[in-house]
C-alpha cells in the first residue's frame, strides 16, 4: 500500500500547476493533502477510482485537509473531539479494517510564537486522541506537523533555535508522541540521512540551495513499523513550498 501526503498551500492554486498529472503519476492508494484553503463548493475535485474526504475550516481561505482513497473507509471523522480545536479543518480521520489514517495539519506557532500556547493545547489533545485510536487498532498519522524534530531535520538549527517549528516545547511534543508508541517512518528507515527536507522558504532561493526543514511526516504505530517497506521525500515535485512525502507499507 502506497500513501502520499502533501501540503499543497492552496488546492485551487496547485490545480493550475499540473496537480492532476502529479496525482496520477504517484499512483497512491491514499493521497492526503493539507492547507487546501477551500470552503465547500469552491472546487469540485474528485478522481476516478477514489473516494474523496474533505475537512473545511470555517475561516475562508484557511487551513483545511483532504484525503482521496481507493478503498472506501469504514468510518470518517473531521475532529479530534475538543470543540475549541475543531473549527479549522485540521484533520481527516479514516478508519479501515487494518488501521486508522489520521491526516493532520498541525497549527503553526506563528511569528514571535503568537500561537504557541494554542499549539501546546492542540498537541496535548491530539496526543490523547491518537493514543485512544492506537488502543483500538494501529494508526498511521501523516501531514504537515510543523516541527523539525531534531537538528538533522533542518539546515540551520543553531540560528532557528526557538523559532516557530523548532522550539524546545514543540520538539518535546513530537518526542512525547514517539514515546507513546509511535515511530517516525523516515527516520526509522533513514536514521542518518542529512539534507532531507520537505519545506523551503520562498525567500533567498532556499529550495534551490536546499536550505530547508523536514516538517512533513508519516508516523506509524510502533507495532507496525516492521511492515514499512519504504519512506521517501519527493523534492523534485514542485508547485508548493512543501513537497510530497510517501511511504509504502504492507498491512495485509
Amino acid at each position: 500500500m502506497k500513501l502520499v501526503s502533501w501540503n499543497v498551500n492552496g488546492l485551487r492554486a496547485i490545480v493550475g500547476k499540473g496537480f492532476a498529472d502529479i496525482f496520477e503519476s504517484m499512483d497512491a492508494d491514499i493521497f492526503c493533502l493539507q492547507e487546501i484553503k477551500l470552503q465547500e463548493g469552491q472546487l469540485d475535485l474528485n478522481f476516478d477510482g477514489y473516494t474523496s474526504y474533505y475537512s473545511y475550516a470555517e475561516k475562508k481561505g484557511y487551513s483545511g485537509t483532504a484525503s482521496f482513497s481507493k478503498v472506501k473507509a469504514i468510518s470518517e471523522r473531521h475532529e479530534i473531539g475538543e470543540e475549541r480545536h475543531d473549527h479549522e479543518g485540521r484533520v481527516v480521520v479514516l478508519e479501515y479494517d487494518e488501521f486508522y489514517l489520521v491526516n493532520v495539519y498541525t497549527p503553526n506557532s506563528q511569528s514571535e510564537l503568537a500561537r504557541l500556547d494554542y499549539r501546546m493545547d492542540w498537541e496535548n489533545e491530539f496526543l490523547s486522541f491518537v493514543k485512544t485510536l492506537n488502543a483500538r487498532k494501529p494508526v498511521v498519522i501523516c501531514g504537515d506537523m510543523n516541527v523539525a524534530h531534531n537538528e538533522i531535520d533542518l539546515a540551520n538549527p543553531k540560528t532557528n533555535r526557538n523559532n516557530a517549528g523548532f522550539t524546545d516545547s514543540e520538539r518535546a511534543c513530537f518526542s512525547r508522541l514517539l514515546e507513546a508508541g509511535f515511530v517516525d517512518s523516515f527516520r526509522h528507515l533513514h536514521p542518518d540521512e542529512k539534507g532531507a527536507y520537505s519545506w523551503w522558504s520562498y525567500r533567498g532561493r532556499a529550495r534551490e540551495k536546499n536550505v530547508g526543514w523536514r516538517i512533513d511526516y508519516f508516523v506509524v504505530s510502533e507495532r507496525i513499523a516492521d511492515k514499512l517497506l519504504d519512506a521517501r521525500i519527493h523534492p523534485e515535485i514542485t508547485g508548493s513550498d512543501h513537497c510530497p512525502v510517501s511511504i509504502e507499507i504492507d498491512l495485509k
